[in-house]
Order: C-alpha cells, then sequence, then structure tokens
C-alpha cells in the first residue's frame, strides 16, 4: 500500500514556510490525539502518519530529498518513524510543539498534564456511576483502585547495553549515504533502566498491585459516556518514569422522579380532574428541593410549565438548564355510584364538551416546540 503525500497530509504546499508547516501539524495532530481519540486505532494511525510527515517536511535535508525522489529518497533512512512507530517517541521528539515539555493540550478538568516520557506507565480505566443530583451539583468521591506501584525494596541502575537511553542505534550504508536507524535495546526493553535488586515475590519489572483510596472531585454537569482524567493517578512506570493516568467514565443512574434533556429537567406531575378545572397552588420537587407553583383553571393535560434556572449547570459555562413541568391530567379508573351520578350531569354541560382541534403532538415534540 503506497504512503499518502505529506503535504497532503498536513494540508500544506511545498512553498509553505517551517512556521506554517508547524502550524498545521499541530492542528492535524491534537485533531488525532490519543488523549482525544482514545482507543481509536484509526486516528492512532493518522496521528503517527502525520509525525512522520512533519518529520521529513520540518527538516530541510530530508524536504529536499523528498521533494526530488518523493518516499523513494527516503528509503533506508531516518525519514520518517515508519511502521515501527511509538506514540511516546512522538511526544519525546515533538513535545514543544504540544506545550508544557510535550503535555497534552487535553488537560483534564483536574489540571493535570501528560509526560512525553518513554518509561511513562499504563492509563487504568474505571466506570463511575453518578445520579443525577451529583450531576447537578458536582460531587467529591472516594473510590478504592488497585494500581500497579513500585514494590519497597526495588532500585534500578542503569542499562549497560544503551548506557541508559533505551535505544540502540546502528549506522546503514544507503544509496544516499550513511544513515543512523534506532531500535528499542532488548534488554530494558526500552526503559533505559534495569532492575538491581528485586525482592521476593516482585514481578521482573519490580511492580506489584496495590489498593489504594482516590478522591476525585466531579464537576457538576457532567454527561452519561464523558471520559474524565486524573493525571499521574494510574499504573506506576516500571523503570522509575511517570506514571499513567486514571481514566474516569460516567455512567447516569437512572433517576425515579426526574428525566434529563441535556441541562434541562423533566418532571411529570399528575393532576387531578378537579385541580386542573379549577386551578390550584401546588409544592412540586426540583433538585434543590420544593418549590410551590401556581396551576391556572382550566389547565389541559400535556400543557408543559417552565421553571428557569432549576435544571443542570452547563460544564462549560456554568449557565443552567430549566426544569420542565409536563402536566398529566389523571383519570381514575374506579369511581362510586354518587360520584358517577355527578360526573354523568357534567357531561350534559356544554363546558365539559371535548373540541375539536389538530390531533395531539408526542410529547417530545411538545417539549422541542415550547423550547423554540
Amino acid at each position: 500500500m503506497s504512503k499518502r503525500d505529506f503535504y497532503d497530509i498536513l494540508g500544506v504546499s511545498k512553498s509553505s514556510s517551517k512556521d506554517e508547516i508547524k502550524k498545521a501539524y499541530r492542528k492535524v495532530a491534537i485533531k488525532y490525539h490519543p488523549d482525544k481519540n482514545p482507543d481509536n486505532k484509526a486516528a492512532e494511525e493518522k496521528f503517527k502518519e502525520a509525525a512522520e510527515a512533519y518529520e521529513v517536511l520540518s527538516n530541510p535535508e530530508k524536504k529536499e530529498k523528498y521533494d526530488r525522489f518523493g518516499h523513494d529518497g527516503l528509503r533506508g533512512g531516518p525519514g520518517g518513524f515508519g511502521g515501527g512507530m511509538n506514540v511516546e517517541d512522538i511526544f519525546s521528539q515533538f513535545g514543544d510543539i504540544f506545550g508544557g515539555g510535550g503535555g497534552s493540550p487535553f488537560d483534564s478538568f483536574f489540571g493535570g498534564s501528560r509526560s512525553s516520557s518513554r518509561n511513562r506507565g499504563s492509563n487504568l480505566r474505571i466506570k463511575l456511576k453518578l445520579s443525577i443530583q451529583e450531576i447537578a451539583e458536582g460531587v467529591e468521591k472516594k473510590i478504592k483502585v488497585k494500581r500497579l506501584v513500585t514494590a519497597s525494596g526495588v532500585t534500578f541502575k542503569s542499562c549497560s547495553v544503551c548506557n541508559g537511553t533505551g535505544k540502540i542505534s546502528k549506522v546503514v550504508n544507503t544509496m544516499l549515504g550513511q544513515m543512523v536507524s534506532s531500535t528499542s535495546c532488548y534488554n530494558c526493553n526500552g526503559n533505559g533502566k534495569i532492575i538491581d535488586n528485586k525482592p521476593p515475590g516482585v514481578d521482573s519489572t519490580g511492580l506489584h498491585y496495590k489498593e489504594e483510596i482516590i478522591k476525585i472531585n466531579i464537576p457538576s454537569g457532567v454527561t452519561e459516556g464523558m471520559q474524565l482524567s486524573m493525571s499521574g493517578k494510574g499504573n506506576e512506570s516500571p523503570a522509575g518514569g511517570a506514571s499513567g493516568d486514571l481514566l474516569i467514565l460516567i455512567q447516569e443512574v437512572e433517576d425515579s422522579v426526574f428525566n434529563r434533556d441535556g441541562n434541562n429537567i423533566i418532571y411529570d406531575l399528575y393532576l387531578n380532574f378537579v385541580d386542573a378545572v379549577l386551578g390550584v397552588d401546588m409544592e412540586v420537587p426540583t433538585l434543590t428541593g420544593k418549590v410551590r407553583i401556581k396551576i391556572s383553571a382550566g389547565t389541559q393535560s400535556g400543557k408543559i410549565l417552565r421553571l428557569r434556572g432549576k435544571g443542570i449547570k452547563d460544564i462549560n459555562n456554568s449557565i443552567a438548564g430549566d426544569q420542565l413541568i409536563h402536566v398529566n391530567v389523571w383519570t381514575p379508573k374506579k369511581i362510586s355510584i354518587e360520584e358517577e351520578e355527578i360526573l354523568s350531569k357534567l357531561k350534559q354541560s356544554n363546558n365539559f364538551q371535548p373540541k375539536p382541534g389538530k390531533t395531539d403532538k408526542g410529547f417530545f415534540d411538545r417539549i422541542k416546540d415550547f423550547i423554540n
């Protein structure tokens, strides 16, 4: 399968300046960044592809060879990372482009940042169930997490094969001259360090599982399926590098009273026939406690009332949604003989005859019309 044109990948032309190429690469890399596209292999490949294109086009000598000979001019040399490319190598080599010494541009709500170290520990993923009240107010949770940490007594020393670099370089003679290629060190698996002292019961990496209680501050307004991250709370590195992240997947627990529609809260109010006809003052629940509302005389089933600002605060701007009250006129299934006689007399009144009109819309269609 032939490679795509490097200029097309970054969306630049041969005449683009070095700064324009750098800016274009940053834009593409952020779009397909692993933190923004977790467990997405297609995005990861595009991320690597963009890095390979930038690695060539940002280097004047490699760019000249590529402009003259295309991909053939880069064969056998370091004209990009190639198929064995490692994402962490990209952070290490181009970390300054993302800012913060290789940090991720997608810092979490917790203020963390990603380490670019090749020795970075793996991420942990958990699911966190939240009630609608917890989502509305924000909440602090304490959870147990079993993570890999360096065992007590473990010490490391620099790898003698790669001299602590984690890479083994070799010179390759090509038609374009001598070129240097690098591979991960076989002795330390690219960590640059090996275990010097390993206590009994500890694995070959020097890590073991330890259960910890971690405090998580969840901001108000999170939604089902949203993923938050806590930097450095994942598994520790097997060679003293930076720890991975703790990724938290939000799950909403179904509520028995309220439904959620974006930042709006929906409440079904069941009203008896008499109160709907005569009108009534009554209390209804909200996320922050009960409030008193007025039901006007002659209220129809399906009417929607609005309590402004009684919904959920938006996670981005803290502007709260509304509570929408859906009025349902309740019809009793069984009535007494006396009640039946009263209703039969009322039935004769012209006021109790239904008025012809359009077919009633569905509930969510009415809400949509109401909001618009």
